[in-house]
């Protein structure tokens, strides 16, 4: 089965901040700048402030799953 990106997503711990890629370049920020996505439906890119990895990715990928 191939995967496909239904969701590309992501939740700051740091403000609870939601943010979500919607399309190509689509480049969001959340509230506290502590983390960044890009990349819409077509690729997943996370940007992370220098020593923060404390976020929740919520994308969905059709394919794969999204439990673990």
């Amino acid at each position: 089965m191939s995967e496909n990106l239904l969701r590309n997503s992501a939740v700051c711990r740091q403000c609870g901040d939601a943010i979500e890629s919607k399309h190509r370049h689509d480049f969001v920020t959340c509230a506290c700048g502590k983390i960044s996505i890009d990349g819409g439906l077509d690729y997943v890119k996370v940007c992370v402030e220098e020593d923060f990895a404390d976020y929740i990715c919520t994308c969905v990928i059709e394919g794969v799953n999204n439990e673990s």
